[in-house]
Formats: C-alpha cells, structure tokens, sequence
C-alpha cells in the first residue's frame, strides 16, 4: 500500500465512465480515453514504470516500434537525408543537396535514428554553421513527423538560437557607385529593376515582357520562393528601364540563365572592387522596404509589393527604416485621392485578384 502511494501517478473514474491520469506532483489531468479498468489499469503501471525504470522503458519502446517499423533499428540519418531530397523540388531539392554535404553531418550520417542520444546533435552544432544549425532542426522535425523517431533527441526549448549575420540594406550612394561602373547593360539594368522592385534576385532575373501591363503601368509575378503574387505599379523611370529591355520573352535572357549563386558571387565582386561591403544582391530587398516605409507608403501595399502576407516579415526587412510621417492635410490631399485599381493577378489554381497602387 505503501508503494502505492508513493506512485506519481494515480487513475480515477469520472461520471461518464471514462478514466482520468493524475499526477500528484504538478496537479494535472489527462483523459487514458478508455472505459475498461484493464486497459487503465495497464496504462497507469506504464506511466509509473517509465518514472522508475527509463532505460528499461526505453527498450521496451524500441522493441514495440520494431514490430511495426522493421528498419527503425537500420534508418540512419543519412537514410533520413536522402528521403528529404526525393521529397523536394527544383531549387528546394538544390539547397537540401548542398546542405547534406555539410561535413558537420559526417558525424551523425551513420549513427542510427533510435540510437541517437543529444550528445550527438551537440557536436555536430558545435561543428557546424548557422546553415547547419537550421537543416539539423529540419532533419530532426522530419524524421519526428513520420514516426521514425519517438520522441526529441533535443527538446525544442534546449536547441541553441539561430543567429544569422546582421543583414542591411544597400543605399543610394552604394547603388549609384555600383551603375556608375557597371558597364554591361543587362547586368546594369538589372540592378536598376532590383531598386526600384525590390524583388528577389531570381524574381527579378526571370521577369518576362508578358508580366508588363502597360495600359495599368504595372508588373505583376509569382515569387519563385512562396508562389505568392507580387504586383505592383511603376513610375516614369522605370518605364524608361523597361523600354530599353526585349519586347517578348525575358527581359534579363543572360541573367536568367546565370545561377543564382554565380549573380551573387559576381554582384560582390563589384562590391569587392569598389569596397562596399556588407551587401548582397538581397540588400536591394532590404533597401526597397526601408524606403518604403521611410516615404510614409503603408505597409499593407508595400506587403503586397514584397509578395509577403504576414507583416511580421515586412517589420524584419525595413527594421532599421526611421519613418518619416506624412502629415494627414497632405495625405488627405495627395493619398488619398488617388484611385485604386484592381489588377487579375496572373492566374494560379488558388490565386486572388491583387491590388495595385498608382505610383
């Protein structure tokens, strides 16, 4: 009796006839969803025994996972590594690719799934890089969701933080060095579209003369990264931009067949050459939404801009915008004046019509 009651856990009945789990040290119920006193019964002696005996508990599990999952004692993490890439595609499928070549990933790759302890992933963390940092999470979240692993090697709260290096935007004067020396005229240009559009490198490299709409003076496309709809108008200059660029097919042909990685690593070498430093084709994204706000241009349109819906991404990429207020005489007179248009979006199973703002 006394055993009994020194036992964290205890079961009752409630009036419905179902059986309840109490812990007796944090006061907490949980339904065992079960109305046989056996099954309870067994359910309550499972719980007290993984308290007692966690090692004994442990293989007790694997051996009851064995049945139904005849690998889970061969699956290794490099299994898990190579199912994720047959899962992904396009340039998803690329980053898992190059990701798994990580050599902090060496000393996991042959270590079963059900045998891996925390230490493991610690290692391979300390090893790594902040990528490393970020697959290791998706690797792990993955091999949790099919069941390939019971329970975390690392509890969520334990995982160290994600620390990216500080990113900021590229100014006026940095892009305007940058045109001034940039003697190639689709490269040029290029740059001048990331400006003004703010678009993601590859948005902006695979642009087609079919996403202009003349008569509404605007540039509508789907992100490459989220399939959301970016549009948005445009002014005068980039009118004459667009002018000056192939009247049917891509507008940036070369660019567009150039890597991603190859646009980036000869956009730093510009920078390298000039000695600007801390940007990246993507500050031109950052740049667009800190002007943005900076111009006082509401962030649901610049959201809609960006191709974004949570404002939580907006707020990240112009944190560092100060905001200059319009006063509200002037916008009542200027603003909200003008007329707002309803553009079709290009057409998508589950797309909507967007709203594009005169310029």
């Amino acid at each position: 009796m006394t055993q009994i009651m020194n036992q964290r856990y205890r079961i009752y009945r409630r009036q419905a006839g179902v059986f309840y789990l109490f812990d007796r040290d944090t006061g907490k119920r949980e339904s065992l969803d079960t109305k046989d006193v056996r099954e309870a019964t067994r359910l309550l002696h499972a719980k007290n025994e993984a308290l007692a005996n966690p090692q004994i508990n442990r293989q007790i599990a694997r051996a009851y996972l064995a049945v139904s999952d005849p690998l889970i004692n061969q699956r290794t993490w490099q299994t898990v590594i190579e199912e994720i890439i047959k899962l992904k595609k396009t340039e998803n499928q690329q980053r898992w690719i190059r990701a798994s070549h990580d050599k902090a990933f060496d000393l996991i790759r042959n270590v079963v799934v059900m045998e891996t302890r925390p230490e493991h992933f610690l290692r391979v963390l300390e090893t790594g890089t902040v990528s490393t940092n970020v697959f290791l999470r998706r690797l792990h979240n993955f091999a949790l969701d099919m069941t390939w692993l019971p329970w975390p090697v690392i509890p969520k709260k334990q995982w160290p933080p994600v620390r990216f290096q500080v990113k900021r935007a590229i100014t006026a004067e940095e892009h305007g060095l940058i045109l001034a020396y940039e003697r190639n005229p689709e490269t040029n240009a290029f740059y001048q579209l990331c400006w003004h559009l703010g678009g993601s490198q590859s948005d902006i490299a695979n642009l087609k003369a079919e996403d202009i709409d003349w008569e509404h003076q605007s540039i509508s496309y789907h992100r490459r990264k989220t399939n959301q709809v970016a549009i948005l108008n445009f002014g005068d200059q980039v009118s004459d931009l667009l002018r000056s660029l192939p009247k049917e097919g891509l507008l940036f042909p070369r660019m567009a067949r150039t890597h991603e990685k190859h646009r980036a690593q000869d956009f730093r070498r510009r920078c390298d050459s000039l000695g600007i430093k801390g940007v990246t084709l993507h500050s031109y994204r950052y740049a667009w939404a800190e002007r943005a706000k900076s111009a006082g241009y509401p962030e649901r349109f610049a959201m809609a801009a960006l191709g974004h819906n949570s404002q939580a991404v907006h707020r990240a990429y112009a944190k560092n915008a100060q905001m200059v207020l319009p006063s509200l005489e002037s916008f009542e007179k200027t603003g909200r004046r003008k007329k707002l248009q309803v553009i079709q979006s290009p057409s998508t199973p589950n797309s909507e019509p967007a709203v594009a703002v005169l310029a």
